[in-house]
């Protein structure tokens, strides 16, 4: 069975999907055979790896409306060897269809889905919703970016409540794979002390090193590709690649 991610913070801008497209490159550069699912109905996931998504085309969220929608005839692969994505859908409306906290579940389940992929990265959406729920309810892991300012404590806090919740009642074997500073900066005071709380609060093995504020992955992101393609030798190409090397043995992947 493939070993799930859900990528998450209750607070936007966090650079959530940045994190997701670019972790996902890399976790399949290192030779992992790697499924990103977009439970974002802004879609922004397609965007970051240049896929067209035609209209009418499946979805991840088809399954949350059709109970028997598979995720299977939503995969696109993408220009990323080893990287296949199922896009959102943008007009999908969070709060529609059933409360089955299981769904995702059970179409990640199904052999077409096990068989094929090493890892199944979530992204999803901030909202606190049954989207959210069955994603922490299908995965192993959970990743938590965030944005090094006094707001983002609050959002964690949430967040937390939210994952012991799921971690005591439907998942228990759900665990925190680390909690991950994004867009930082190690000039700003603000950054290093928010971190530095958030490693008190939170615990300080679980903070992972930064990714660094750098141009470069929002260009990447523009023209619709990963910055390990775009720009390879640019700090925040560095700051993924060490990422994934760093996550690699928790998620049973060799990095070398």
């Amino acid at each position: 069975m493939p070993r799930v991610i859900a990528i998450c913070n209750r607070k936007g801008g966090t650079g959530k999907t940045t994190v997701a497209v670019n972790l996902a490159a890399e976790l399949a550069a290192l030779g992992a055979r790697v499924l990103l699912v977009d439970l974002d109905s802004q879609g922004h996931c397609a965007m970051g790896l240049g896929v067209k998504i035609e209209k009418g085309a499946p979805t991840a969220h088809r399954i949350f409306l059709d109970p028997g929608a598979s995720l299977v005839t939503a995969i696109y692969q993408t220009g990323c060897k080893n990287l296949a994505l199922v896009p959102a859908d943008q007009l999908f409306e969070h709060g529609s269809g059933p409360r089955d906290e299981q769904r995702l579940a059970q179409a990640l389940a199904r052999d077409e889905i096990a068989t094929a992929y090493d890892l199944i990265l979530l992204d999803t959406p901030p909202s606190l919703d049954h989207l959210l729920l069955n994603a922490l309810t299908a995965s192993h892991w959970v990743l938590v970016p965030y944005v090094p300012h006094q707001l983002s404590l609050e959002g964690m806090r949430q967040l937390m409540r939210v994952l012991f919740r799921v971690m005591s009642a439907s998942n228990p074997q759900l665990r925190i794979l680390g909690l991950l500073p994004t867009m930082a900066a190690e000039h700003i005071r603000e950054h290093c002390a928010v971190t530095s709380e958030v490693s008190r609060q939170f615990g300080a093995p679980r903070v992972l090193a930064a990714i660094r504020s750098d141009i470069r992955v929002a260009e990447a992101f523009g023209v619709g590709k990963p910055v390990r393609r775009y720009a390879p030798k640019c700090r925040g190409a560095r700051d993924f690649a060490s990422l994934a090397a760093t996550l690699a043995p928790s998620l049973g992947i060799e990095s070398g």
